[in-house]
């Protein structure tokens, strides 16, 4: 073409973007720049969809991000930041490279923002785990745009939050607010519901909203599927899973990733190993990295770590954090030293700055009393600037949502609360409970370290529960980490001495206490 107008160049690079050629559309727009070709809203949103199709493995993540922002200092200089469309998309565009302070200075400077944009906000920090701030935005949404209305991509991200928090509470608020919008009839807002109640500990609601569902769809089997196994019923995990394919559905990779995890919750290793084995002679599915993760996972925490790492050796792909991870967690929970030395060596090459790593093996050390092992693990955390992801729990009281971290200091009942845990360890004591304090990575005397786990996350959130909540009502918490072995022996102890349920959820799975037994059986 011997003359290209703006329209042409936007229709070139939008037709681009949307076959997902996002390094070619990038290239066509820095053609239209050099050539004088002034661009209009239309072209800012354009480009900005193909940067979110470049590919992270070529370009690299900073390099994408850093193209997005020469897009964003282009539509700052030619005065386009107002329009909610350019807006908006720039918004999608930081949020899906989990760039939040861009994305929400984006939001706050935007002068009309529609329930696109909204929604956008709401998803992106959703997305990066910052689901409490998510909630309130939301319903400072519902305060300021009284006509604007939400929409169902809104709802499914507000009732991820709301799973995200096991604030079961606020989830019963916006299943009320779902009915009355009629949006209970969109399937990707149902299934939604079906993984919230799941993930806040109410499976029996979540299982009634799945049996009355008059269309369903694989994501639907997928989430109550997954639902009975975090709640370690494996047994009603399979059989549901078997139903699906009698009425059917065909399941895909996240279906066999719930069912084998329900499989490793509940430790059934012939059944998990026999629907592994079916996934490529019946189902047609290559294993994943997921799915050798789950069960080296599974035979890990049977204590079957050589099993483990014949899985592991075996595979067809390179063994990824997911399957290295699986086989250090199952380490720490065998105390196997040497097996991971070698898991940590090879997670350490892969993922160097992810703390968690580092943070296990020192665990694994600690427990085997290898303190000189443990301060030279704790100098490479330091000398590579990581840090410890701090344990926090959350816990909904009279639908409000409280966080508490590990010796917190912030909440004004602090003192109350490690009171009244102190009481409770005396008494505790006195009826044969010892503190576990083997993972503890600091060599203290006894008493020291039973102060320092007296004061973990989950422990301030149950005694803020039984101070704040009413007697028989079940106490809900939330842990962002794997439930310790001294929370998890305490919170058993606590549900006897106050007759009281308690549900823990932590990353792994739902724990719930009632007259000090746990639902896990004492196998997470």
């Amino acid at each position: 073409m011997r003359k290209r107008t703006v329209f042409v160049f936007n229709a070139f690079i939008r037709a681009l973007a949307l076959a997902g050629f996002g390094e070619d559309a990038v290239c066509v727009y820095r053609e239209m720049n050099e050539s004088g070709v002034g661009s209009d809203r239309f072209t800012y949103t354009y480009v900005l969809k193909a940067c979110v199709c470049l590919s992270s493995r070529s370009w690299g993540l900073s390099l994408c991000v850093r193209k997005g922002k020469e897009v964003h200092g282009h539509v700052l200089r030619h005065g386009f930041e107002s329009n909610v469309h350019v807006g908006t998309t720039l918004l999608d565009f930081y949020a899906r490279y989990g760039c939040v302070w861009y994305a929400g200075n984006v939001f706050d400077t935007m002068p009309v923002r529609n329930v696109v944009s909204w929604s956008a906000m709401i998803a992106c920090l959703v997305k990066n785990g910052r689901s409490f701030e998510a909630l309130k935005l939301f319903w400072e949404m519902e305060d300021v745009s009284l006509n604007l209305g939400c929409n169902s991509v809104t709802m499914v991200s507000v009732i991820q939050a709301c799973a995200a928090l096991a604030a079961l509470g606020q989830g019963k608020l916006i299943h009320c607010y779902v009915l009355r919008k009629g949006l209970n009839s969109i399937l990707p807002v149902t299934n939604s519901l079906i993984s919230m109640y799941s993930r806040c500990g109410s499976i029996e609601i979540a299982r009634c909203i799945f049996d009355q569902m008059d269309n369903r769809d694989v994501v639907s089997w997928n989430a109550i599927i997954s639902g009975y196994g975090i709640h370690g019923n494996a047994e009603e995990a399979i059989m549901l899973f078997e139903e699906m394919i009698r009425r059917g559905f065909s399941p895909n990779k996240i279906t066999f990733v719930s069912v084998l995890g329900a499989c490793s919750h509940a430790g059934l290793i012939h059944k998990g190993r026999k629907l592994f084995d079916s996934m490529a002679h019946v189902h047609n599915i290559f294993p994943s990295e997921e799915h050798y993760a789950c069960i080296v996972d599974m035979l890990g925490r049977a204590g079957r770590l050589d099993e483990a790492v014949k899985v592991v050796d075996g595979m067809r792909i390179e063994p990824g954090p997911p399957v290295w991870g699986s086989l250090l967690g199952a380490c720490r929970i065998h105390c196997n030293v040497e097996l991971a030395e070698r898991a940590s060596l090879r997670l350490f090459e892969i993922e160097p700055m992810n703390a968690g790593n580092y943070v296990l093996l020192a665990d694994i050390y600690a427990e085997a009393r290898m303190w000189e092992e443990v301060n030279k693990v704790k100098k490479l955390l330091e000398s590579s600037s990581l840090q410890k992801i701090p344990g926090c729990s959350w816990i909904e009281v009279k639908r409000k949502i409280y966080s508490f971290m590990s010796i917190d200091e912030v909440n004004p009942q602090t003192e109350q609360l490690h009171s009244l845990l102190v009481q409770l360890l005396v008494e505790m004591k006195e009826r044969g409970y010892v503190p576990e304090t083997k993972f503890d990575l600091c060599e203290l005397d006894q008493v020291e370290k039973e102060n320092i786990v007296l004061g973990h996350s989950e422990k301030l959130a149950v005694a803020f529960g039984l101070i704040n909540s009413s007697n028989g009502e079940t106490i809900r918490i939330t842990k962002n980490l794997r439930l310790c072995e001294d929370c998890h022996s305490v919170t058993k102890v606590i549900s006897k001495f106050a007759n009281r349920e308690i549900l823990v959820r932590d990353v792994n799975r739902v724990h719930y206490f009632r007259d000090g037994v746990c639902s896990c059986g004492d196998y997470w």
